[in-house]
């Protein structure tokens, strides 16, 4: 997308829903062209607000440089100075909490309709959202002296196609396992993609007398 670069300035509680909200607006004007003509472009706007929020309250302040989010046609960038905190790495980032700035953390979370309503939760609400819209998960990089987020707007692989992905190299997959995969939350949508597999001769119920009481275990026929 072309526009001029935009300043958000200000207490860092209204940075955080200036940025948010220019944002989005931008985001919301452009279209991208699909198979089937020009389509609007949507993110998941908890992901964002929560990416942009760690942004704010975990960069370095030590560092003279700015927040830059940059906004494209099949992603959105969110870079903010310094590297990870503490013991935090692109690996464990969504396990392990380290308050680079302890006291701004505790002192916005005073106000009213904090930005960081769940304190350490912030990332994980990202993550999971973006799940369940299923989109490709965040991309986190480590760069020199920045931390770089790139929301992608990629839709994942089918359910079917990971479904069968996964029987690759497993010999069964459980309805359980399939909707952490696939990110569906109901065991009845889940099962439709079973049946869907199953009229297409793809899988069957897995006949296996010890697997009895575990009627929604699937595999290869």
């Amino acid at each position: 997308m072309d526009f001029d670069p935009i300043s958000i300035e200000g207490a860092a509680y209204d940075q955080i829903y200036d940025a948010v909200e220019k944002t989005t607006e931008i985001i919301e004007s452009g279209k991208v062209l699909k198979e089937t003509g020009l389509e609007n472009i949507e993110y998941p706007y908890k992901a964002l607000h929560e990416i942009v929020t760690n942004s704010v309250l975990h960069r370095d302040y030590s560092i003279a440089s700015d927040i830059h989010i940059r906004v494209f046609d099949n992603r959105v960038e969110v870079e903010s100075p310094g590297s990870l905190p503490g013991h935090v790495t692109t690996k464990n980032i969504l396990s392990e909490q380290f308050a680079r700035n302890g006291s701004v953390v505790r002192l916005i979370n005073k106000f009213p309709n904090p930005p960081n309503k769940d304190v350490g939760e912030g990332l994980n609400t990202a993550f999971n959202e973006v799940k369940q819209l299923r989109l490709k998960p965040p991309e986190i990089v480590e760069k020199e002296n920045t931390v770089l987020v790139i929301i992608k707007h990629e839709p994942l692989a089918s359910p079917e196609e990971i479904v069968m992905k996964y029987l690759e190299t497993h010999d069964e997959i459980h309805n359980s396992t399939a909707r952490e995969l696939t990110g569906i939350t109901s065991p009845d949508s889940m099962k439709q993609v079973f049946y869907n597999l199953q009229n297409r001769d793809l899988v069957i119920k897995n006949p296996d007398p010890e697997k009895k009481g575990r009627n929604s275990t699937w595999i290869k026929p």
